[in-house]
């Protein structure tokens, strides 16, 4: 993770107890868009592809490392947590005099990395770089104060040391600096907690840089919800929709047709081609990839899923981990299930199961049915209610069906079975060996009528 020229080291503050998340679990570790906010902030960080990475963790710091692993990340513990300074001091052992240091915090979960590399390079040749913004309401921040001739950065002011005037000010500091680190080695050790929290401030080596005359300077996001945090689950709901709609913005700017933009998620990467239509409340997750003139019906779940071209997914239907293939028909109420991979013009009907299964073109699964473990030639018709036995209590076994076979209505194929090309099976079938070849295949007990049998009924 070695960086071209100065060295980039970032330093990620996710040591917060979040008391009013109301949760064992560590506050970095909720998710936003299906993956914890603290992998947000690290992804954005990796890309910027700094020298070193360091994470500053507390309370549950096991869990949170056990849910990263290595990842790359150098993990320094702050115990107690006293505060911003407190916490980059304890990572200050990881820093390299060389270069400079970029502060995160891993409960602000969507700053851009456009945003981050603004910051970053107008911190360059070794000068102080804040991300500042201007709030309309920005109770709760800390104040950038400035010299009213200059504009130059004189310090920061926290909101319960502010005076009335400078409550008044609506610049604010969102946090995120750009440190030079041979000024950090001098700085960190000698901060002090002589404020209304008694803890220590990040935000007070400004007036040391102030002191030895170190260029202050500052860059603004885009967006002022890039530096908004997260500190309770209501919060943590704004920031979801956030995400959601920038993400749905820029699918209509694809050329996407959103039925309706304030209904769809995104957890993961959705890439689509051109006139694909996406109906209400369907959930996106992992990597999936849409071919063009692809429709998304209503109400559609799908997990690392690739779509060809012209196929339409019906509504309630719920794929994972599995490759459609073109000018499919899957659905309404269709579950595929991981490992399968489903050519082209397959139709995939209601309320019917596919489990790593492979079909070929042009197959038809309508109706009722569950089809396990099968390798499925073309031009394969499945009756409804037709299920593979694939299961014996201890091993799956596999079902092969070679072209061109028809299966009558409630047909069970006891695996392990070959189902040979052409054969017809008799409806209400129960197959357990080997076809022949364009013949009809099936197996029926003889009917009977038991004259003179009563129903049972309830005695009175």
């Amino acid at each position: 993770m070695k960086q071209m020229g100065s060295k980039l080291h970032i330093v990620i503050l996710a040591a917060g107890i979040g008391k009013r998340m109301k949760s064992s679990r560590p506050k970095v570790l909720h998710e936003l868009a299906g993956k914890p906010m603290l992998s947000h902030v690290v992804e954005s960080a990796q890309a910027l592809q700094p020298y070193r990475v360091c994470v500053v963790i507390g309370h549950g710091g096991e869990q949170i490392i056990d849910r990263f692993g290595s990842n790359d990340l150098i993990w320094v513990e702050q115990k107690p947590q006293l505060g911003t300074g407190h916490a980059l001091l304890q990572a200050l052992p990881e820093l390299d005099e060389e270069g400079a240091t970029l502060v995160l915090y891993g409960d602000v979960p969507l700053v851009r990395v456009e945003t981050l590399s603004k910051l970053v390079q107008a911190g360059s040749g070794d000068k102080y770089a804040i991300l500042t913004t201007a709030l309309e309401n920005p109770y709760g921040y800390g104040r950038i104060i400035r010299n009213e001739d200059t504009r130059a950065i004189k310090c920061i002011v926290e909101e319960k040391d502010a005076t009335e005037a400078q409550r008044l000010v609506n610049e604010i500091n969102t946090g995120i600096m750009y440190i030079p680190n041979r000024k950090l080695h001098i700085w960190l050790p000698k901060l002090n907690n002589d404020n209304a929290q008694k803890e220590y401030y990040l935000t007070d080596l400004i007036k040391m840089a102030v002191a030895e005359n170190i260029p202050i300077v500052s860059a603004q996001p885009d967006y002022n919800w890039e530096i908004l945090g997260v500190n309770s689950r209501a919060q943590m709901a704004e920031l979801e929709r956030i995400y959601q709609k920038e993400n749905a913005s820029k699918l209509l700017e694809d050329g996407v047709t959103l039925y309706d933009p304030s209904r769809i998620d995104i957890r993961g990467q959705l890439r689509c081609g051109s006139d694909v239509e996406i109906d209400v409340n369907c959930l996106f997750e992992g990597h999936v990839q849409l071919g063009n003139s692809v429709k998304i019906k209503a109400n559609c779940v799908l997990k690392n899923v690739t779509v060809a071209d012209g196929t339409v997914i019906q509504p309630f239907s719920h794929i994972e981990n599995s490759a459609i293939g073109a000018n499919c028909r899957i659905g309404p109420y269709s579950r595929i299930r991981p490992n399968t991979n489903l050519n082209d013009n397959v139709h995939i009907g209601n309320f019917v199961e596919i489990k790593q299964s492979v079909i070929a073109e042009g197959s038809k699964v309508n109706h009722l049915s569950y089809i396990g473990d099968t390798v499925m030639g073309s031009s394969v018709n499945v009756g409804a209610g037709t299920i593979t036995c694939n299961y014996d209590g201890a091993h799956k076994h596999q079902t092969i069906i070679e072209d061109n076979v028809f299966i009558g209505s409630d047909t069970q194929l006891v695996a392990p079975v070959k189902i040979s090309r052409g054969t017809t099976i008799g409806a209400g079938s129960t197959i357990t060996k080997d076809t022949p070849e364009n013949e009809l295949t099936l197996s029926r007990a003889k009917q009977v009528t038991l004259t003179g049998w009563k129903r049972p009924s309830k005695q009175k």
